[in-house]
């Protein structure tokens, strides 16, 4: 486990440089994970450590396999200065603790629920889960277990939750994509929805 997060780890310096803050948190029952933040001049992206170190569970299976199945961290990014988003770091930490809380598997398409603010003030209580790649690249383990990706998440507010339910995740890109929504703003406004 501490093998995989040095890597996971080393990663995250390699694609974002050096953080200039990290935290952690442990909730009952759970592995510890921290939050790293990494600020890219006008950009302040925070980084999950720990998600990865168990292989996420298909929750109907009956016994969790202990090196093969996904593993993941998660990563976001918002324009620094507009707002206290470094409150944002326990909400990441549950989302990150949720495979072993909740034997959820975090992949891309997945909307994921705190039920309250990502941070004081924010229109948004929950993410979207987009495709891994980007940003941070994945990173290969020697086999049988899986790569850690690592999952950008796109703050949703109340309304865009609500339409991804109904129209999936790809619509909803879409609509941001033909807006030009900047996902970083941490105090946007919901996009136009019909």
């Amino acid at each position: 486990m501490g093998e995989i997060l040095a890597l996971v780890e080393a990663r995250l310096r390699t694609a974002l440089g050096e953080p200039d803050a990290r935290a952690d948190v442990t909730f009952l029952g759970t592995d510890r994970i921290e939050v790293l933040r990494f600020i890219d001049g006008d950009v302040v992206r925070y980084a999950t450590l720990g998600m990865s170190a168990q292989p996420m569970a298909d929750p109907t299976s009956p016994l969790a396999d202990p090196v093969k199945g996904p593993r993941a961290e998660l990563v976001l990014s918002v324009r620094a200065g507009l707002a206290d988003t470094d409150q944002v770091l326990r909400p990441l930490a549950v989302l990150a603790a949720s495979p072993q809380v909740e034997g959820l598997i975090v992949a891309p398409g997945a909307a994921l629920d705190l039920g309250q603010p990502l941070w004081t003030g924010a229109p948004f209580s929950s993410v979207l889960v987009a495709e891994p790649g980007g940003l941070v690249e994945d990173l290969e383990l020697d086999e049988p277990r899986e790569p850690v990706r690592f999952l950008p998440l796109l703050p949703m507010t109340h309304n865009e939750a609500a339409w991804k339910r109904v129209r999936g995740a790809q619509e909803l890109q879409e609509r941001w994509l033909s807006h030009g929504t900047d996902l970083r703003d941490p105090l946007r406004t919901s996009v136009t929805l019909d």
